[in-house]
């Protein structure tokens, strides 16, 4: 794991030198102000946290999210970087952690600069900051479970337009499988509809949403970002082979 924080920095590096990562950023957080005192009432209502805000952060993240993730193996899906990149002795490990990592730094740098939001509400009320604290987390968390799928993704198709599509579809499929499942109530034994619907990252991100960071929902994030960087790294490996 020697080479990791050069392949980090690297692509860190890469997402500050680009327009396109500003113009994500700003939108992002543009529309996620706009909707949280518009739409949330975030004013009226005054509750001491940003749930007002970090309630569309899953909506907002089904569009952020793939568009970030369109620039994360640009460069390695070019002849002459991808032949370069198979020259080095970096493991296909190394490579994922590098390029996830950085990427989940870039959305912690978002998150970061929501900021300006937290001294505004400990200054009109009496904010509950362990409630933020937790709702900071668990943003971070679901991008990171997003980002994880996009990583998946990124290796198995070569196009930024593929990469955005694909990504966006399952994000949105994801996100609206409690309802798809609802649908379905008389159609399926309960237990197994009940099993799918706690797959939902979106339900998840709810409960933590609320303030209520457990273990068991900080492991299912975890736990995917897991399993879809071992699926990353094993596809690597194949196409390297």
């Amino acid at each position: 794991m020697k080479r990791l924080p050069a392949i980090f920095k690297r692509q860190l590096s890469s997402y500050l030198s680009s327009p396109a990562t500003y113009f994500a950023i700003s939108t992002f957080l543009i529309t996620n102000a706009a909707l949280g005192f518009h739409v949330g009432n975030f004013l009226e209502k005054n509750p001491g946290n940003l749930y007002a805000f970090f309630q569309f952060h899953p909506w907002l993240y089904i569009f952020f999210i793939p568009f970030i993730s369109t620039l994360l193996w640009l460069d390695e899906h070019k002849d002459r970087a991808q032949a370069f990149s198979n020259s080095l002795p970096v493991s296909a490990l190394e490579l994922t952690l590098g390029k996830f990592l950085a990427a989940w730094t870039l959305c912690a740098l978002t998150l970061s600069l929501n900021f300006p939001l937290i001294v505004t509400i400990n200054y009109l009320a009496s904010a509950d900051n362990s409630t933020i604290f937790a709702q900071f987390i668990g943003s971070w968390l679901l991008a990171g479970a997003y980002l994880s799928l996009a990583c998946f993704i990124c290796v198995l198709a070569c196009n930024g337009l593929i990469i955005y599509g694909m990504t966006l579809t399952l994000l949105l499929i994801a996100s609206t499988l409690s309802s798809v499942l609802d649908m379905l109530d008389h159609q399926a034994p309960i237990w197994i509809i009940d099993s799918l619907i706690s797959l939902n990252p979106r339900l998840r991100f709810s409960a933590i949403d609320d303030g209520l960071l457990t273990l068991r929902d900080t492991s299912y994030f975890i736990s995917m970002i897991v399993a879809f960087l071992t699926a990353t790294t094993l596809t690597l490996n194949f196409r390297k082979g």
